[in-house]
Parts: structure tokens; C-alpha cells; sequence
């Protein structure tokens, strides 16, 4: 993984595992025990398939930059869905609180975006090709008259 890549992934995965240690505290203190490990199921989900989707869509760029923003937009998509199967199976489960798991996912998920968003937004990555420093002149294109 280049460096910009890894550097993005940590501006995003730090803010989001803080915020959940943070909903861990929360909900230990409103819901108890039970509350605490919601909390940190629901971060851990998060920073999982979060993580995994920001590997795929870098590699996606590198590999068929043409498919980058439809793969993103599919990749969210199918991020979200997950993530709602995941509150559904587990809505009436007995091994943690599920509203805590679900607030935390909620909560984590939003760190996480406007984090990304922030680190992208940072980031001075090139978007124009600078030119060849051999001094080659271009083909022309187009008509000659």
C-alpha cells in the first residue's frame, strides 16, 4: 500500500476507534457491560469493513481508474447494506445491547466518512499529469489547416 494510501486509512481509522472508544464508555455508563461490549463490536465492524472497503477502492483507482467513482459509489452502498444486515441479524441479540451496538455504528460510520472526507480533502495528491521533463512535444492533434 503507497504511502498516501496508508497515511488516509490511519487520518480515518484513528478518529473512528476513538469515537468508539469513546461510545464504549457511554454506553458502559447508561447500559453497563453489555452497553461497553455493543460499543465495541459496532467500532469494530466499522473500522472493519470500512478499512477493507478503502484497500479495494485504492486499488480499484490504480488498477481501472475508469471504474473508480461507479466502484465507489457501489462500494458505500454495499458498505451500508452490510452494515443494516448486521443490525437487523443482531437486533434482538442477548451477548451485548443492541441499541448501543446500533448508535455506535451510526456514530462511527459518520467519524469515519468525515474523516476520510478530511483526509482526501489534505491530501496534495496530483490530478493533472505535469509535463515530461525530457522537453518531448506533444503530438498534434486535429486538423493542420
Amino acid at each position: 500500500m503507497p504511502s498516501n494510501d496508508a497515511r488516509t486509512l490511519l487520518q480515518a481509522a484513528v478518529p473512528t476507534a476513538a469515537a468508539g472508544a469513546i461510545a464504549a464508555v457511554v454506553s458502559g455508563v447508561v447500559a453497563g457491560g453489555k452497553g461497553a461490549v455493543g460499543a465495541v463490536v459496532g467500532t469494530a465492524l466499522v473500522v472493519l469493513f470500512m478499512g477493507i472497503g478503502m484497500v479495494v477502492l485504492q486499488r480499484t483507482a490504480k488498477n481501472f481508474p475508469q471504474l473508480f467513482q461507479a466502484m465507489g459509489l457501489m462500494l458505500y452502498t454495499a458498505q451500508l447494506l452490510l452494515l443494516f444486515i448486521f443490525l437487523a441479524v443482531f437486533k434482538d441479540t442477548t451477548l451485548f445491547n443492541p441499541k448501543a451496538f446500533a448508535f455506535t455504528i451510526l456514530a462511527t460510520t459518520i467519524v469515519w466518512v468525515a474523516a476520510q472526507a478530511r483526509a482526501y480533502m489534505k491530501a496534495k495528491i496530483l490530478y493533472v499529469d505535469p509535463e515530461s521533463s525530457k522537453g518531448e512535444k506533444p503530438e498534434k492533434t486535429g486538423s493542420s489547416s
